[in-house]
């Protein structure tokens, strides 16, 4: 059976007009804040950026909420000697209309560290696992993944280089971490699977 490697699409409201983001390769990319609402009320806001010919093919008369088709990816960025692995989403599509809020997310990649099991206060069974998704020109994308109650048992049982397909959504979490100049407010973007699966591979 084929799994898709990095599929997302979300649909939410600008927090703010796009910026001017960077320059790669003589392309240039914009990068702008998507509010997504969860069921219970909360709100995802999460980053997105978009090569400058899919911001031109935007038709913002179709509606108030944008759509985006795309991958989620991660860099690798380096400050003050910290390295930081952000997390956005990299929009291959992007559509103006009138649709009701959606955030679905399929991936498939190797775990790449050994998952952590724990369980909350109250007892809910919590799985972290980070994936490596493969990217062309043999590069990959590292997301931070996070299962819950039976899921998280069975995957916790996973083993480095084990291949799982994820499905679930892109959420923003934001935590406050204890730095030298005190504690700082963060943000932490992670994929919670909604479900999983353990993908045999033949020897």
């Amino acid at each position: 059976m084929e799994h898709t490697v990095n599929q997302i699409t979300v649909c939410g409201s600008l927090q703010a007009l796009p910026e001017f983001s960077h320059e790669n390769h003589g392309k240039r990319f914009y990068r702008f804040m998507l509010e997504i609402p969860r069921l219970s009320g909360a709100v995802d806001i999460l980053p997105v950026i978009a090569p400058e010919t899919v911001m031109n093919s935007i038709d913002l008369s179709g509606g108030e909420m944008l759509t985006v088709t795309g991958q989620i990816r991660s860099h690798n960025s380096r400050s003050n000697g910290v390295r930081h692995l952000l997390i956005f989403i990299f929009a291959s599509d992007i559509v103006a209309e009138d649709a009701e809020p959606l955030n679905e997310v399929v991936v498939t990649g190797l775990i790449c560290k050994d998952p952590i099991f724990r369980r909350t206060p109250l007892g809910r069974e919590i799985c972290d696992v980070m994936l490596a998704i493969p990217r062309a020109f043999r590069r990959a994308d590292y997301l931070p993944c996070i299962l819950w109650g039976r899921t998280a048992q069975e995957v916790s049982r996973c083993q480095i280089r084990d291949q799982i397909c994820i499905r679930g959504r892109l959420q923003s979490r934001i935590y406050t971490k204890l730095t030298e100049d005190g504690p700082q407010e963060r943000t932490a973007y992670e994929i919670s699977a909604l479900s999983a699966e353990i993908i045999e591979t033949e020897d």
